[in-house]
């Protein structure tokens, strides 16, 4: 955990130390996951480095960074946060989580967000597989498209994995697709219809998937 200052030489590497060993950024500079959701207008990665941030957002135009991780601890948030603001771009904090059927509030909240930030944005989680996913999945929703087309974002090409309990998330736009896709507009049914307790429920996942993702990835 850090809970420093990057104001000193000593804070800064103190948070660069904990964002590269303990955070894993180590294995971030050199996979990156970054993706177009929809291309000029939306993006999505792992957490990135303050250097890499600031070359995607050269290269892409990114006008908003959205935490998906929510705000935490640790070197790798305190760096970015940082970042961004150095850089001139705006950062918001929208926390997911991975493993648990996701919650309407936070569904709406994200929307209401959507519809007011200043794009491009780039959306980012730690690993830019799980979270990331889901908020990729949501913006193809918001954006009139179909549940098959949100899917493709929980990808297995992402370093997502259906199998594991982070399958729940798949769950979530499969039921929508099965109870309500063409009859229901998404959001409308998100306000109405869906039902979390049920989702998590229903929902079962593979064991050996599960240890790869929390015991071997070590994902959030």
């Amino acid at each position: 955990m850090f809970s420093g200052s990057l104001g000193t030489r000593r804070g800064r590497l103190a948070a660069w130390n904990d964002s590269l060993f303990v955070d894993h950024a180590v294995f971030r500079l050199v996979w990156t996951n970054v993706h177009a959701v929809i291309p000029g207008k939306v993006y999505r990665c792992n957490h990135p480095t303050p250097g890499r941030l600031r070359r995607l957002v050269r290269r892409f135009g990114i006008r908003t960074l959205v935490n998906l991780r929510g705000h935490r601890q640790c070197g790798s948030d305190a760096l970015s946060r940082t970042a961004a603001r150095t850089i001139g771009i705006a950062h918001l904090d929208m926390a997911f989580e991975s493993r648990g059927a996701p919650h309407r509030d936070r569904i709406e909240r994200f929307e209401q967000m959507y519809r007011t930030l200043a794009f491009p944005m780039l959306m980012h989680c730690k690993s830019g597989a799980d979270r990331a996913g889901l908020a990729s999945a949501l913006v193809v929703m918001f954006e009139g498209g179909t549940a098959t087309e949100a899917l493709r974002q929980l990808s297995w090409r992402f370093g997502h994995f259906r199998r594991a309990r982070t399958g729940v998330l798949d769950a979530f736009f499969m039921r929508y697709r099965r109870d309500a896709e063409g009859r229901l507009p998404f959001m409308e049914w998100v306000r109405t219809e869906y039902d979390e307790a049920a989702l998590k429920r229903d929902f079962v996942s593979g064991r050996i998937a599960s240890f790869l993702t929390d015991e071997i990835l070590r994902r959030e």
